[in-house]
């Protein structure tokens, strides 16, 4: 089941990612003149780059090392520059066709129209290097978010919970020692009382966590009541039996589909990530059968990765969800696509008594970029009756 699924999905992924780049190396070809000694270098550089994100997906699992480190960073980048390339060529084709009709463009454009499309590659290239330029600053510096919710309970012996949540970190060869000292001392100067990570603890292969110890980070986080965390989609892709067992071995309590009194003062819920299904075969536990023997006059949080069915954590009497996934499209344009999959892509938002937070997520998957929004880690002042 496993196998097959893999087979199918990169298979797509392939066939996706050469179509792109021929209709961008074409288009690059066009604006360079035939007999210009560029050409070589044009086509033996673009295909070398536009080889280094399939080359990294094999390589990072079979042969982990510095090479296949920097093959990484250059193919993530290289997904940045070509979703950006594509977007700036398909606002070329339209305005060629707008042209057609109504003859928009200046004829100085005309007098000498190759020259007029070289022009056009330069300024695509500065443009784009730009964007992705300050993409990757932005992804560099995560926020604090800081939140205050009520929950209408008592708790015997306390008025306020200090909770910092993270989602999507991604901990791998992109998002690696700098990043993860990042998170741990991000964390530990908010003084958290419980430590909550929804999902996509490390992105996909388990290699390059354990060859840069990251383990070792997430062994430093301070938190009075510990730290808890859920498996995300990246977990189920890379092997998600040996990912729960490398975070249980460094101080992570791993919640799947499980529910856990803590401290005897409220109950913390954790789902296994709906594409369990899709990688195992196996049928992850509903909510209802999850919350069975859960007393609803205590607070209940939940953390569920993917934000789907919302309406099951409010029927339950689930006080508070927190998750992530969604990145919040990570790269604009692809917000829109996120916020008409999800009934909330990004932030907050009550229904009933209940509150949900999605998390755009303190790293990336891909590139490492990001525009449109904002990393961060959540502090969640949740205060009771």
């Amino acid at each position: 089941m496993k196998t097959n699924v893999f087979v199918i999905f990169f298979t797509i992924v392939f066939i996706v990612y050469g179509v792109v780049n021929s209709l961008i190396f074409v288009k690059g070809l066009q604006a360079i003149p035939a007999g210009s000694s560029w050409r070589p270098w044009y086509i033996v550089g673009f295909w070398v780059i536009a080889s280094t994100f399939l080359l990294a997906r094999i390589m990072e699992r079979a042969y982990p090392c510095g090479f296949t480190g920097v093959i990484t960073w250059i193919g993530s980048f290289w997904l940045a520059f070509l979703l950006y390339f594509s977007l700036i060529a398909i606002c070329i084709d339209l305005s060629r066709l707008v042209n057609h009709f109504f003859h928009i463009f200046p004829q100085v454009f005309y007098v000498d129209y190759q020259k007029t499309k070289l022009v056009a590659l330069f300024i695509s290239l500065g443009l784009v290097f730009l964007l992705v330029l300050a993409g990757f600053i932005n992804a560099r510096n995560p926020r604090i978010k800081k939140l205050e919710l009520h929950v209408a309970k008592s708790v015997p012996g306390i008025k306020s919970l200090n909770i910092v949540m993270a989602s999507d970190i991604h901990l791998g060869t992109l998002i690696a020692k700098r990043k993860a000292h990042r998170l741990v001392a991000d964390i530990n100067s908010l003084h958290p009382d419980l430590v909550l990570f929804a999902g996509d603890v490390v992105d996909e292969d388990l290699a390059p966590v354990i060859k840069n110890d990251l383990g070792a980070n997430l062994a430093q986080i301070r938190s009075k009541l510990g730290v808890f965390a859920i498996t995300g989609n990246h977990e189920y892709i890379g092997g998600a039996e040996a990912a729960v067992k490398y975070l249980g071995e460094h101080g992570i309590t791993m919640l799947r589909d499980t529910a856990f009194l803590v401290d005897g003062r409220f109950w913390l819920v954790g789902r296994d990530d709906r594409d369990k299904s899709r990688f195992t075969g196996k049928i992850r536990r509903e909510l209802a059968d999850i919350m069975q023997k859960v007393d609803r006059t205590f607070p209940i949080i939940l953390m569920d990765h993917q934000p789907f069915h919302l309406e099951q954590a409010v029927a339950q009497g689930v006080d508070l969800q927190l998750s992530g996934h969604t990145h919040h499209g990570q790269m604009w344009p692809f917000n829109y696509i996120t916020s008409a999959m999800y009934e909330l892509s990004s932030g907050y938002k009550k229904t009933g008594s209940t509150h949900f937070y999605v998390s755009n997520g303190f790293g990336t998957w891909g590139p490492p970029v990001r525009l449109g929004n904002r990393p961060e880690i959540v502090q969640i002042i949740l205060t009771f009756d």
